[in-house]
């Protein structure tokens, strides 16, 4: 199976209004929760989205930024690190149970470089989630160098992680390339950031956030993504392919077109009010 949805449901216009993910449902199958990476969610926040959702939707949530060496001043939680992922781990509980869970996404900054410390930390993250099922993403070059490409796939393997790969602009050391590589057998996940190379990097606009992910990709660009996913399927039992593109609208209208390429027409979805595609 490949399921193609976006990262957030309130960043599209999908049946005709903005930010409700019961409309959402009626296009996509999975979604990836970015909320849950600036603030731990509180379940009554899950119940909700879950009560919104068919009973075949899934969720890919984000690890909380704390978790990936994000967070920046004082850790807000006073029992620390153990105490942080208890938290998150209580508050996707409700998910996991309805079976909507499809991974726990854990991107690490474009910082985080390939050293032992950097293993360590990654084995205690895997240590302390337990059966969750785990996607990692990195954001660093030093990961996928020549030397150290393979040592870190097989590190990979060996300790259970699904690959995130990326689709994104090659702006330098922390920006990785797309590494067409499964690691797991129950699946992989494909993230579409664009490909805006001068707005990837930080700068001192204002709305720099925004211009990062600004992309609209193209029909050649999706129809080379089609033969890649089709060839990574068949080493996964599912690919989660999520469009983060958001910010100038692009990433539910790529969704579609790549749907349409692929010829997916998903079952199971909420009902549809109006299809703006």
């Amino acid at each position: 199976m490949i399921n193609i949805g976006l990262s957030g449901w309130g960043d599209h216009e999908l049946g005709g209004s903005r930010g409700k993910l019961r409309e959402y449902g009626a296009h996509f199958p999975i979604v990836e929760l970015d909320s849950s990476f600036y603030a731990i969610q509180p379940e009554r926040n899950y119940l909700k989205w879950l009560q919104e959702t068919p009973d075949n939707f899934s969720f890919i949530i984000k690890a909380y930024q704390g978790m990936t060496g994000h967070l920046r001043g004082e850790n807000p939680f006073e029992g620390g690190i153990d105490q942080m992922f208890e938290v998150f781990m209580q508050s996707i509980r409700p998910v996991q149970e309805a079976g909507k869970l499809k991974a726990v996404l854990f991107q690490y900054p474009p910082w985080f470089d390939c050293t032992k410390p950097n293993v360590a930390v990654l084995r205690d993250a895997k240590a302390r989630m337990g059966d969750v099922p785990l996607a990692l993403e990195f954001r660093h070059q030093s990961w996928f160098t020549d030397d150290m490409r393979e040592k870190t796939l097989s590190f990979m393997r060996s300790e259970g992680w699904m690959h995130s790969i990326c689709d994104e602009p090659q702006a330098g050391i922390g920006s990785v390339p797309t590494v067409l590589e499964v690691t797991h057998p129950e699946m992989t996940m494909v993230r579409f950031h664009g490909r805006n190379v001068g707005g990837w990097v930080q700068n001192s606009e204002t709305n720099w956030r925004e211009v990062r992910y600004l992309y609209n990709y193209n029909q050649r660009e999706l129809q080379e993504w089609k033969g890649w996913l089709l060839e990574l399927h068949k080493q996964t039992r599912e690919v989660c392919v999520i469009f983060n593109n958001n910010s100038g609208g692009h990433a539910a209208g790529n969704a579609k077109e790549l749907m349409e390429m692929l010829g997916i027409d998903y079952e199971g979805l909420a009902p549809r009010q109006l299809d703006l595609f």
